[in-house]
């Protein structure tokens, strides 16, 4: 069920938990701005989440309210997991679903890199 991306952050979603040790994860990063694992029904070879570790609920939330070192910090990671699999060449797509039109699952702000094929186009037309 796509989720309100407004509403307060929920600190029992499935990325606390995984943040907190209590759902494993295979992880792929870890620093002290972001998490980072695969995906447990990838829609690609290579299928990756990258997380902050704050409690964001949305890339809107995130924005607004984040201090620069904790965006800084979250964007940096997210292009060091791209280049650690070996995403960067040949390219792969980086998605954030946010809110209800935009089919976001889980309350915690999170973005999608997804590789290891080409992709096709990002909407069908």
């Amino acid at each position: 069920m796509p989720i309100d991306a407004t509403l307060p952050y929920d600190d029992q979603n499935v990325f606390a938990k995984i943040l907190r040790g209590e759902i494993p994860s295979k992880k792929v990063y870890e620093d002290d701005w972001a998490f980072a694992f695969h995906d447990i029904n990838p829609q690609a070879p290579v299928h990756i989440l990258v997380i902050p570790k704050g409690a964001w609920v949305s890339w809107d939330d995130f924005s607004e309210r984040a201090s620069a070192e904790e965006i800084a910090g979250f964007v940096r990671a997210v292009g060091q997991v791209a280049r650690d699999n070996g995403l960067v060449v040949p390219g792969f797509r980086l998605l954030a679903n946010i809110g209800p039109h935009g089919h976001q699952e889980v309350p915690h702000l999170h973005v999608h890199l997804f590789g290891g094929r080409p992709l096709g186009a990002m909407l069908a037309r």
